[in-house]
């Protein structure tokens, strides 16, 4: 059993930089791909971020790359998301994710590919 817990989340202004965190708690960190995902209301979940076992391969879609930045902490069981200029489109809830059984280097891009989900922390852009 795996526990995820998100944080950082908050209201901020277009421009702005945040960052979100996932602490897990149970099962063998460095074993696992770790993703982030977000829904906007009425919107459904879509990938924003995913990162390898190592932390060596990451994906990210076009509507955040090159503004956000995934990365992980093997020895604090964490993995965050940098997330800057953000825009009003970025505003939804944020979740954490895990594949407890990925294989070396992949980076699932599919909902349905994590065993493991966050509560969910909320973001707000203001325009």
């Amino acid at each position: 059993q795996v526990q995820l817990r998100e944080s950082g989340g908050g209201l901020v202004q277009a421009g702005a930089a945040l960052r979100l965190s996932c602490e897990a708690s149970g099962g063998i960190f460095n074993r696992f791909a770790m993703a982030w995902f977000r829904q906007a209301p009425g919107k459904e979940r879509e990938i924003v971020a995913v990162i390898d076992r190592s932390g060596g391969n990451t994906y990210y879609p076009d509507s955040v790359k090159g503004r956000f930045t995934i990365s992980r902490d093997n020895g604090k069981k964490t993995m965050y998301l940098q997330m800057n200029s953000l825009v009003s489109e970025d505003t939804a809830t944020y979740y954490c994710a895990v594949d407890v059984n990925a294989i070396y280097y992949t980076v699932p891009r599919t909902a349905d590919s994590y065993d493991y989900w966050g509560q969910g922390t909320q973001v707000t852009v203001s325009s």
